[in-house]
């Protein structure tokens, strides 16, 4: 543990940070671990809360695990990688770049979306009513506070005004199932908001790099090799 984040390494050469989703860890990339070390170092991060490291005493916020990541970047000396984000992952790697930019080589967002707006509303509406619910709860055992947390991200988070990807210079793939849960033309205004991204929409549904990583790692290797990704 570095920085007071857990995460798995693998491989070696230029680093490749991967970011999972809200209420997973590292073991969600099982798929890309290995496929990807074979030509990079691979490091996929247990986020602020997630899998091994610990919930600390600061905000449980997509900024402050943005945060985190240079913490963790900082304390491995690392001071330029690719990120790759899934879900809420994508969601902190947006907010990373636009932060601390010089950090960025490229970026892979899968399943990202710029608000809570950009989740279907027959996945978002139960993800609402279930952090009502824990929120109530919360108020009498503390053992829910955690499940308040987590569906707050997804309530609450992100904001990312559309017109502030356009700052963004580095090559960006974005990246999205077609049967996601993320609304098609949100998915679509994050490629079109970004200057020069590539999309690939793939056969699969939000967890296409789990449910379909044949498809999912040969759509990322072709988009590093293509803009020579060290």
């Amino acid at each position: 543990m570095v920085a007071g984040l857990s995460y798995t390494e693998r491989g070696s050469g230029f680093p490749l940070v991967l970011l999972h989703g809200n209420g997973e860890d590292s073991r969600y990339f099982v798929h890309q671990l290995d496929a990807f070390s074979a030509d990079y170092r691979v490091i996929a991060v247990d986020t602020r809360g997630h899998g091994h490291s610990p919930r600390g005493d600061a905000p449980f916020t997509l900024e402050q695990f943005a945060e985190d990541l240079k913490g963790l970047l900082d304390a491995l000396g690392i001071a330029r990688a690719a990120l790759l984000g899934f879900s809420d992952g994508a969601n902190v790697a947006l907010i990373f770049t636009l932060r601390y930019p010089d950090y960025v080589e490229a970026l892979i967002l899968n399943g990202g979306n710029l608000n809570p707006g950009g989740v279907k509303a027959s996945v978002q509406l139960p993800i609402c009513l279930g952090y009502g619910l824990a929120s109530l709860c919360a108020l009498f055992d503390r053992r829910a506070v955690p499940r308040r947390e987590l569906l707050g991200l997804m309530v609450k988070e992100p904001h990312i005004a559309p017109e502030a990807l356009a700052a963004i210079r580095c090559p960006t793939l974005v990246i999205a199932g077609d049967r996601d849960m993320i609304r098609d033309a949100h998915t679509r205004q994050i490629h079109a908001s970004i200057p020069g991204a590539a999309l690939a929409i793939l056969p699969g549904d939000h967890f296409v790099a789990h449910q379909n990583p044949a498809a999912f790692n040969r759509a990322v290797a072709d988009f590093l090799r293509g803009r020579r990704v060290p």
